[in-house]
């Protein structure tokens, strides 16, 4: 009898050994999968060849663990990636008008030149100045709007004013583009809480993009529809595509494929973030060769 008790206990002696050197394994190499993903890309959950309640707690919680650490690393990639992008568009914004205001002025030192030809280089170097002026000044705005540094008083602004005085204030560069343009303003709208700096910025914004890039019609709305006043700005834009209607809030994103310096992608970056800092959206879209952009503005 003693002899069987001694046999079974020896059995579960060695059992017990057993699973605990096979938990042991089990451990090793799970900490050697969990130490080469430290530096891989990919991610393998981890997992225990014996169950054991305790350990399998403690492998939810490292699987858990390495798949926050590989989105960290996935998002540290992209944020890393999309500083570059931006690096390298400032750099290019940057370079493109002082590259062409150093060859304006070697073009001013020669002594024979004209007098007509020096006032033409002069008002050329003037543009490409204000130009530089507009850009530095923009992507100041936008970093201390997206920073949250920029002070705006929230009080009722009146939108069609807002909008009309906008309109009125461009008629000279409207007629000078060349466009046709369709305004609906709808009648007896509510006023909306925002800051009238913001919304004026927002309105010549959206103007001077449609400007840009618009040919043939602008068509300029305001209207109520449920609890937003919409306004929005279409224009016919050939030159346009699906993709960049959504890209076209990105900080530095510009259709301007070549970056030849006529648009920098600052202005829609602008005009989406003043309207969430002020409580409202902006979207755009593009469809058989008409961009729209929409500012909901709610009541």
């Amino acid at each position: 009898m003693k002899t069987a008790i001694i046999i079974v206990l020896l059995l579960v002696i060695l059992v017990q050994t057993a699973r605990q050197r096979t938990l042991e394994r089990g451990l090793l190499r799970a900490a050697r999968r969990m130490k080469a993903q430290i530096s891989d890309e990919t991610t393998v959950r981890l997992a225990l060849p014996c169950p054991s309640k305790g350990a399998e707690q403690l492998l939810v919680c490292l699987n858990e663990l390495l798949e926050l650490r590989q989105r960290e690393r996935a998002d540290y990639r992209r944020k890393e990636q999309e500083l570059r992008r931006q690096i390298a568009n400032v750099s290019h914004d940057l370079r493109t008008p002082l590259t062409s205001i150093l060859g304006y002025l070697q073009l001013l030192e020669q002594e024979e030149l004209p007098q007509e030809k020096r006032l033409e280089y002069f008002q050329v170097i003037e543009g490409r100045a204000r130009t530089l002026q507009t850009f530095i000044a923009s992507f100041y705005d936008l970093s201390r709007i997206e920073g949250g540094e920029l002070p705006l008083e929230r009080e009722k602004v009146d939108l069609a004013r807002a909008l009309s005085d906008q309109l009125a204030a461009a008629y000279a560069q409207i007629e000078e583009a060349g466009l046709e343009v369709e305004v609906d303003i709808a009648g007896s709208l509510p006023t909306v809480w925002a800051d009238s700096g913001a919304v004026t910025r927002i309105f010549s914004n959206l103007l001077t993009n449609a400007l840009r890039h618009g040919t043939d019609t602008l068509s300029v709305k305001l209207y109520r529809e449920g609890g937003h006043i919409v306004s929005s700005f279409s224009n016919r834009a050939e030159d346009l595509t699906a993709e960049d209607a959504a890209h076209v809030f990105e900080r530095f994103y510009t259709a301007d494929k070549m970056r030849t310096g006529q648009s920098t992608g600052l202005g829609l970056a602008i005009v989406k973030a003043l309207a969430e800092r002020m409580g409202h959206t902006a979207a755009a879209r593009w469809e058989d060769g008409w961009f729209t952009v929409l500012v909901r503005w709610s009541v």
